[in-house]
C-alpha cells in the first residue's frame, strides 16, 4: 500500500474528533458566533488543522450535526448488546433526547448551513427511524416491548418532549416525561 492509498493516520482521526466535540459544545452555547479559533484551541489544534478538516464553517456544523446523529444512532446496537431490550431503549431515549438538545442548541448554525444550500437533516429520519426499529424489535422479540409501534412516532414523540421542557429547570420533568413514554411503549399481554 502506496502512502497515496492509506486511509487517515491515527492522529489525524483523533484530531477530526477532537474538533466535532469541540465545534458541537461551541455551536451548541454560542450558535453560529462561534470561534473557530476557540474551537481550534478547545481541541488542542492548530486553525490550520481545523481548516484542512473542514474548509468552511458550515462544512464544520454539518459534520459536527452527522456526528452527533451518528453517535446516538449507533449507540442503539451497542445498548443492546449490554442491556435487556427494554433497559437498552430506555437508556436510548435518554440519549436521543441529549442529542435532541444538542441538535437545539445548534439550531441558528444548522440554519445557515441550510441556507448555504446543504442539507444536513437529508439521512436524520432514517438513521433515527432505523435505530428506533432496531429497539423495538428486539424488545418485541424478547416479549417486553410492543411490536405495533411507528418508530417515528416515538422519535417525534421524544421530540415533543423536548419542546415542552426544553427549559434547564425542567429537565426533572423530561425524565418523567420520557418514564411515561417508555411505559407506553411496554408489551402487556392479554
Amino acid at each position: 500500500m502506496t502512502a497515496n492509498t492509506r486511509g487517515p493516520r491515527a492522529d489525524a482521526l483523533r484530531n477530526r474528533q477532537r474538533l466535532l466535540d469541540a465545534a458541537v459544545h461551541a455551536f451548541s452555547e454560542r450558535g453560529s458566533d462561534a470561534s473557530l479559533e476557540a474551537i481550534a484551541r478547545a481541541a488542542g489544534v492548530g486553525i490550520g488543522t481545523l481548516y484542512r478538516h473542514f474548509p468552511t464553517r458550515e462544512a464544520l456544523v454539518e459534520a459536527a450535526y452527522r456526528n452527533e446523529l451518528a453517535r446516538v444512532c449507533d449507540s442503539a446496537a451497542e445498548l443492546l448488546a449490554e442491556f435487556p431490550p427494554d433497559k437498552a431503549m430506555r437508556l436510548w431515549m435518554d440519549r436521543f433526547f441529549d442529542y435532541l438538545a444538542t441538535k437545539d442548541g445548534m439550531a441558528e448554525a444548522l440554519r445557515a448551513v441550510v441556507a448555504s444550500g446543504a442539507d444536513p437533516f437529508a439521512e436524520s429520519l432514517d438513521r433515527i427511524s432505523t435505530a428506533i426499529s432496531t429497539l423495538l424489535e428486539a424488545g418485541a422479540e424478547a416479549g417486553v416491548l410492543r411490536s405495533d409501534v411507528d418508530p417515528l412516532d416515538v422519535g417525534f414523540s421524544l421530540g415533543g418532549v423536548l419542546l415542552i421542557t426544553s427549559d434547564k429547570e425542567l429537565r426533572d420533568r423530561a425524565g418523567r416525561m420520557l418514564d411515561l413514554l417508555f411505559d407506553g411503549l411496554r408489551y402487556r399481554a392479554g
